[in-house]
């Protein structure tokens, strides 16, 4: 990120990075799979009366969810479709009947999820409670929390009884700095104007630091009253991971005419640039276009919605838009963590050796999270500083063309026309790459699909290949190895390298010929 405001810095006032939109599961391990048959012995219940245990179960944790909402005299709803717009149900709720803080609403819909079902069969080992795609009853509650601010949670009220939490950190700043009588503009989820930005961003720190499970098992354990009784034969906490993190770096522009004029050829950067599945969306629209026909200019800039771009891969994602008129947003979501790798111990242990391990669900990797998150957010910020960059492509081009000694090793040149050197050029670009990197199985995924369908002695010969490839763009400074990994990642040089020769092949004649004329 300091290359892209090393770029810009006459027109950039803050930075402000953090989470933006959390979602927390919270799961009851110990009656998952056989557990559940362990927990109805020592209840002293039949497995043969489980669906009636269950659904008397059900109905008492129906009755204490709510019991809350009419006490207090708040709107209870039952939704016929599980497709509405909850928040904006919830939000025009707390218009009608406004509180400042505790409750807002329940809401009562039919939602599908996993619950166990007795399964019959001859077989004595086959038979017996599994869990199974169902649907139930399910309560979501909305609330102004005293910390987290709007927020909501859900409860399934039937077996396991799981529960989901959804806040936004955004939110949650937006409390903590008015609880310090620091002054901010707030445009939605985001700030173009902050009266203390140091301040601001060390509140999003802090947020990092926060005890969850502790804090989680709190709103958990308020959904079910009952949940000490039902489970005082057998006592459990619930297990908490992050279903889905959004981190959101803000890069706060002057006013809305600076960001106006740079933001157009970022997003044509984008899209042509980063070869992936790019999303163009005007958000405010009922259904948003999977892509975008049209041209790219600074119209759209003045529109509130704004442009989004986007890049996918494996269930996460990094997106780029601009809000409020004046502010940059990179954003990545994570949904599976596994694919990124952190320095931890191994199960936590403190004196254990540190090692290079995939990211987990738990709260518990939360940190390392937004540290993988915030990474991939910089890079991405980065890769965007070679827009309208002034080095002569000639100069790019001729550093490759050369042959290059590393570590006692003689290597060719690049072949910018080369068909094999083209082709893996435009692979490493690729906009999913700037999450996590590339390993050589991405690139042979990609330029050679067949191989994973060969014998093991062919895909080996392909693997070699493609490794001998990456140690020659290694040896001419176009990618670094990830450290204690098997990735790589692209460098200046081969963002730069990449976007010339992506300028060049695009471009007509006559836009070269005139760009030439007016430079000289």
């Amino acid at each position: 990120m300091l290359k892209f405001l090393a770029r810009y810095p006459s027109l950039v006032t803050h930075v402000l990075s953090g989470f933006d939109r959390l979602v927390f599961r919270g799961i009851l391990r110990s009656i998952r799979d056989r557990g559940m048959h362990v927990f109805l012995t020592r209840a002293g219940k039949r497995i043969i009366d489980f669906k009636e245990f269950a659904k008397e179960t059900s109905d008492r944790v129906e009755k204490a969810c709510l019991l809350e909402a009419e006490q207090l005299g708040r709107p209870v709803r039952y939704l016929q479709r599980s497709s509405t717009d909850k928040e904006q149900l919830a939000r025009t709720l707390l218009k009608e009947h406004p509180v400042e803080k505790g409750l807002i609403c329940a809401l009562k819909v039919i939602e599908p999820c996993m619950s166990f079902e007795y399964h019959r069969s001859p077989d004595r080992k086959a038979r017996g409670l599994r869990l199974v795609p169902r649907k139930c009853l399910h309560i979501y509650k909305y609330f102004l929390h005293p910390r987290f601010g709007f927020m909501n949670a859900r409860i399934q009220t039937w077996f396991p009884f799981n529960v989901q939490i959804c806040m936004n950190g955004r939110e949650w700043l937006a409390g903590d700095l008015a609880r310090r009588g620091s002054d901010f503009k707030r445009a939605d989820n985001c700030f173009p104007w902050l009266q203390n930005p140091e301040l601001a961003q060390r509140l999003m720190d802090d947020q990092l630091r926060t005890d969850w499970p502790t804090a989680l098992e709190k709103i958990g354990r308020s959904l079910n009253p009952l949940h000490d009784e039902i489970f005082k034969p057998w006592p459990m906490n619930y297990y908490w991971v992050g279903h889905q993190t959004e981190w959101a770096t803000d890069v706060v522009f002057r006013n809305p005419a600076a960001l106006g004029r740079v933001y157009p050829t970022f997003v044509r950067h984008a899209m042509t640039h980063f070869k992936s599945p790019d999303v163009l969306r005007f958000l405010g629209r009922s259904r948003p276009s999977p892509f975008f026909t049209g041209e790219l200019s600074t119209s759209f800039k003045n529109r509130p919605e704004g442009v989004r771009v986007k890049h996918w891969a494996r269930g996460n994602s990094i997106k780029m838009y601009d809000k409020a008129g004046s502010v940059l947003r990179v954003e990545t979501t994570i949904g599976n963590p596994t694919d990124f790798r952190a320095y931890r111990p191994a199960n936590d242990q403190p004196d254990a050796k540190l090692k290079w391990l995939s990211v987990r669900k738990s709260v518990a990797d939360l940190h390392r999270r937004a540290q993988v998150s915030q990474r991939a957010n910089e890079a991405y910020l980065d890769a965007l500083s070679v827009v309208d960059e002034t080095t002569p492509c000639s100069l790019l081009f001729d550093s490759v063309a050369r042959p290059v000694v590393d570590d006692g090793r003689r290597y060719r040149p690049i072949r910018i026309g080369d068909a094999d050197d083209l082709a893996l050029l435009q692979v490493i670009a690729r906009g999913e790459f700037a999450t996590a990197g590339f390993r050589n199985r991405d690139v042979r995924r990609i330029l050679q699909p067949a191989s994973f369908n060969a014998t093991r002695e062919q895909q080996s010969r392909a693997a070699a290949k493609i490794g001998r490839r990456l140690r020659l763009f290694r040896a001419h400074g176009l990618i670094r190895k990830v450290r204690h990994s098997t990735r790589y990642e692209l460098t200046k040089r081969g963002h730069l390298l990449a976007a010339a020769v992506h300028a060049v092949r695009e471009a007509s004649l006559n836009k070269l010929i005139g760009s030439a004329s007016a430079a000289s």
